[in-house]
Parts: structure tokens; sequence; C-alpha cells
């Protein structure tokens, strides 16, 4: 996932106009994807008691780095965990104070060079977090045109299938890439370029057994992937009716006897990213009572540590901030 690269120096002198929902502009825009997931997710927590997202809420900000941002289970702080640890922040209200000046400060450091595709996507995300709940506008000093030169970086990874590939140089799409640009484009503003392509390029990547695959070569379907596709679908409204009910038939059978959701036929165990993603997608497409959903609440619960912060799943011999951030997405979901 480190592969894309987008420069980012041009961020020190170009705009980021705020799309919130939330804060008193003189127009509501609507909310992109990663914005209304982000609002469902904060809705479902606030259900939760106090003491849920709190502690949870204290183990993100324990993992914060002395340079503010946060990293994985090992190395220094980069954007893409730094982006989780945001999210995870702002969907339990806590994203506020010292944690958020300290976040900001890390994100302005990086306000150059270039960055993967990912990063880009988690430094304009985190950078929309902080202004709406903090209060920081980390572009205040920018300008211009630079949402017109990324977008236009963007296209150099598409291909002739009408999706994107990971890098500049890779000759087949990638159904996760082609999500990412998609939202990236949304948050900064830009339109989708040849929405019908990108549809026509899932369509080709869904399977007999209802589900998507990333790439070409794969003839098994995974849960991530159909997660991925399904919202390139919604957001593109490139469902039918069949594509639609097939996909929750797929994700429902991901379903395990844990409670959980496994990433394909080939894994037994569940895991807690692959349930948060389907049970989102799931919820997206109006199926979520399909599940079984007290074994789902169970499996999710499970993974949650006396401290705060989740575990991947019962093979998980530890805790992060992006699995966190999965778990706490999962209890929103199934907040009764």
């Amino acid at each position: 996932m480190r592969e894309w690269g987008i420069q980012v120096a041009q961020l020190r002198s170009a705009a980021i106009p705020a799309r919130i929902p939330t804060i008193p502009y003189p127009y509501a825009p609507l909310p992109t994807y990663l914005e209304d997931i982000t609002i469902r997710l904060a809705q479902g927590l606030d259900k939760l008691p106090e003491s849920v997202r709190a502690k949870h809420a204290d183990f993100i900000k324990r993992c914060q780095r002395d340079d503010g941002g946060w990293a994985g289970r090992e190395g220094p702080s980069d954007l893409y965990y730094t982006g989780f640890a945001l999210r995870g922040l702002g969907m339990t209200g806590e994203l506020t104070g010292s944690a958020a000046e300290r976040a900001a400060q890390f994100l302005n450091a990086r306000l150059g060079g270039s960055a993967p595709i990912i990063d880009f996507l988690s430094l304009v995300y985190g950078g929309m977090l902080l202004e709406m709940s903090a209060g920081i506008n980390i572009f205040a000093n920018s300008f211009g045109d630079w949402r017109s030169n990324v977008s236009a970086a963007l296209e150099r990874f598409r291909r002739p299938d009408g999706g994107y590939a990971k890098t500049d140089e890779g000759q087949s799409s990638s159904t996760y890439n082609t999500f990412l640009v998609v939202i990236c484009n949304e948050l900064i503003g830009r339109p989708v370029v040849e929405p019908e392509r990108i549809i026509e390029f899932v369509k080709s990547r869904r399977r007999s057994d209802g589900g998507f695959v990333e790439i070409g070569p794969m003839t098994k379907s995974g849960t991530n992937p159909s997660a991925a596709a399904g919202a390139l679908l919604r957001i593109l409204d490139g469902y039918d009716q069949t594509m639609r009910d097939e996909l929750i038939n797929f994700l429902l059978d991901a379903q395990t006897d844990e409670g959980g959701f496994r990433a394909n036929t080939r894994i037994p165990v569940a895991d807690v990213l692959s349930t948060f993603t389907a049970l989102l997608t799931l919820s997206d497409l109006g199926a979520l009572e399909e599940v079984d959903l007290p074994a789902a609440r169970r499996y999710v619960e499970s993974m949650q540590l006396p401290d705060g912060g989740f575990l991947g799943g019962v093979w998980d011999g530890g805790t992060d901030v992006e699995y966190t951030f999965y778990g706490l997405g999962g209890l929103a979901l199934l907040a009764p």
C-alpha cells in the first residue's frame, strides 16, 4: 500500500476548502463517503456507555508519540496510522485539546515531499477532522489549484480497464486503489473521471460467488475487496438488483461460528477488519438486520482489551490504533 507517489509539497501553498457539514459555513455541502461514515459511526458510538468510548479513546491517546503522530506496532509515526487514530478520536468525540494540537503539528511537518495515495488520503482527511473537531486548520496558509494538480496526477495510474493500478508502472488495476482514488477525489472536491469506466471495471472484478476480487487473475472473492467494490458502486450509483442481492449473500456467508466475518473462504477464522468492512457494506445495502447481530456483537466485544484497544482476532497477540478503529466501528454499527 506504500507504492503510490503523490506530491504533497504543493500543499504548503495550496488550499483545501472545508467540506464538513457540521461547521457554520454559508452552505451545507453533502458529506463525502468518508465523512458520512464518520458521522454514522459517531452516532452509533453515542448509544454506548461513556465508559466504553472513554477507555478506547484513552488507549488511542496513550499511543500518541512525542512527535504528535501515531505508529503501528513497530517503527516511527506515519500518516497511515495517524489517520486511523484521528478517525478513532473523532468518532469518540475526543479529538480535542493537547492530542489534537500535537497531531496538527505532526501533519504540518508532513506537508512536503511525496506520499503514497493512502497516506495522502490520511493527511487530507486528518486535516479535515482536526478542523471539524478542534477548529485547527492546518491548511490555513494555502491557496489555489493544487486539487486539480493532484487529480491529474492520480490519472497517471489509470489503466485501460478503467481502474487504477498501485503504481504508475503497474499493469493491473487494483480494486482497493481504485476505491482510494475515488474517495480522494471526493475529499478534495474534484469530480470522478469517467465514472462509467470505473463501474465497468468494478463489474469485471465480480465473481460467480457474488463477491469481488482485488486483482484480475483471482477467482475467489474476498470480504475486503468486496467492501471496496460495494463502496464504489454506492458512490457511483452502479448497483443493479442482482449485484446487490448476490453481494449481500456473499457477505452473509462470510460470518463464522465465532460471530465475526472472515477475509475469504480459505481462512477459517474471523478478524476485526473483515468484520467491520462486512458490517459497513451490509449496512450500506440495507441488509444489516440479516446478520446474526448478537453473535457479531459478542465477537467484537470479545476482541477489546480491559484497558482499551482491540485485537485483530483470536490469533492476535497485540493491538494498535488501526484495529482499534475497526473495533470501535464494529461496536458503532452493532449498537442496539
